[in-house]
């Protein structure tokens, strides 16, 4: 006869409170464009790209554990790790194909969370090699949100976070034309939760002025100001790394809400 091995009172006591106190740790996978990309990984970031940052690169800061609380309506875990996987010149089309998102799919598990922000190179016409049109890019869209769900992780979509024009009267206005609806649509079909980064970002940087965020937010800089850009740089599509913190915390606000 088999015998039976019972755990003693101490063992006992230990595996509950492993059971009990095991902490619950969830990974944020960013998955998107160069304004949601993270350069302080690419070789000689100081000397090539700073101060060039996506908001996805300052946004683990933003995650740490004393302020997870505040975001229980969309997770329980106990820390956060962000991955940014998001990547310069993408569209929801040219991550998938080139197996971006294979990766981070397969990387996937129960209580993880993907947040998708895409538009910026979808919307380019004059480049057929990543242009999406809006059919399209609603339903790599639709895939993204549907694996997710697979594996039990929580997708959130963005609109495409505003560029740096068209100002008007004092305050910035849409570039993206209907991507940014198209976004709203699919969260509206699938009961995803959104993030309108689109509208948020206009109007906090018209809140600011065409002038402060021009030289402060995006990448405008004066001649030998910078390593990496020793002629200066006009750029009302990339942010400094203020504006990437400013972008990341509507982000987490939002996120909040």
């Amino acid at each position: 006869m088999k015998q039976i091995k019972f755990l003693t009172i101490p063992a006992l006591i230990l595996f509950a409170s492993f059971t009990i106190f095991k902490k619950k740790i969830a990974t944020v996978y960013l998955i998107g464009d160069s304004t949601v990309a993270d350069y302080s990984l690419e070789n000689d970031y100081q000397s090539k790209r700073f101060p060039q940052v996506g908001w996805g690169q300052v946004f683990q800061p933003l995650l740490l554990k004393d302020s997870l609380y505040k975001l229980r309506n969309i997770t329980k875990a106990d820390s956060i790790k962000v991955d940014d996987r998001a990547k310069g010149g993408r569209s929801t089309r040219t991550f998938f194909e080139e197996g971006k998102w294979s990766a981070v799919y397969k990387s996937l598990k129960k209580g993880d969370i993907v947040m998708i922000q895409f538009g910026h190179n979808d919307a380019s016409k004059d480049k057929p090699e990543r242009f999406v049109d809006i059919p399209g890019y609603k339903e790599f869209l639709r895939l993204y949100v549907s694996q997710t769900r697979d594996k039990g992780a929580l997708p959130i979509l963005l609109t495409p976070v505003a560029r740096n024009y068209p100002w008007e009267n004092g305050k910035l206005s849409n570039v993206h034309g209907e991507y940014p609806q198209a976004v709203k649509e699919v969260a509206k079909e699938l009961n995803v939760k959104l993030v309108d980064l689109n509208e948020l970002s206009m109007i906090f940087f018209s809140s600011k002025g065409e002038e402060y965020v021009s030289n402060k937010y995006f990448m405008n800089l004066d001649s030998g100001e910078y390593d990496a850009y020793p002629n200066g740089q006009k750029d009302n599509t990339h942010f400094q790394t203020e504006g990437g913190v400013e972008v990341a915390k509507l982000v987490y606000n939002a996120m909040k809400d």
